[in-house]
């Protein structure tokens, strides 16, 4: 059975991908990002399945633009945030921290309140979190990143806790992928490194299966663990 699909910051990177996998399935995708040519873009490759809204998160009328993607739409059943930002900040520059803090934090909270606020009163639905690894500690190049993610992933398990006392048909995925390969150059080991493509169908696999948290790929969940365990004399002298 098709979906109802909305995904923010679609674009480029997963989620161009997951956006092209999704319509490939025949549902239907309600696709935001900053860029209007790469909106249309898909909306020419699939004109009966493709909607589109331009608009940055950091602005004004993000929830006008939402609302009015469902009208064309006709509903909604999933949504995904995968707009963000991840420039390295090595000597602590405040136009980054501040670009970073305004998409990652500000943007997205107000879409994800929105959104499960939304899927409340409707009844059901469910909204997937595209945060990363780097929410599991901090990190002396990409503080503010590193920051920020970590607000993603606690809020989204937050609202999961929250959807369930709530007793509704409402599902919180909270994804946090490791190093995948997009334009922004993470790591030269290519061992750590998965492809766009295996990255956007293991996330939209654990979408369907309703995953409360999901590590992309698999093997980054040994990583987070280490992270979160490491002693702090080992921990200062890699972050």
């Amino acid at each position: 059975m098709s979906k109802k699909i909305i995904i923010v910051g679609a674009t480029s990177g997963i989620g161009r991908k997951m956006t092209e996998i999704y319509l490939e399935k025949g549902n239907k995708v309600g696709v935001t990002g900053r860029r209007e040519h790469l909106l249309q873009e898909l909306r020419g490759k699939f004109p009966n399945q493709v909607e589109t809204e331009c608009f940055d998160v950091t602005k004004d009328k993000n929830i006008f633009h939402l609302e009015s993607l469902i009208t064309k739409l006709g509903g909604l059943d999933i949504l995904i945030i995968s707009a963000g930002i991840g420039e390295p900040s090595i000597e602590l520059k405040w136009e980054i921290d501040k670009k970073t803090v305004l998409t990652n934090v500000y943007g997205f909270i107000e879409i994800a309140n929105w959104a499960f606020n939304f899927f409340v009163k409707q009844g059901y639905g469910q909204l997937a979190v595209i945060s990363s690894i780097a929410a599991n500690g901090p990190s002396s190049r990409a503080a503010s990143y590193s920051a920020s993610k970590s607000f993603q992933s606690i809020y989204a398990e937050g609202l999961s806790l929250k959807a369930r006392r709530l007793k509704k048909k409402i599902f919180v995925t909270c994804v946090e992928p490791g190093f995948v390969n997009t334009k922004i150059p993470q790591t030269k080991n290519p061992f750590w490194v998965i492809p766009v493509e295996k990255a956007a169908r293991q996330i939209i696999n654990a979408i369907h299966k309703k995953k409360r948290k999901v590590y992309i790929s698999k093997r980054w969940w040994i990583i987070a663990k280490m992270i979160r365990w490491m002693p702090y004399f080992i921990y200062k002298r890699l972050a």
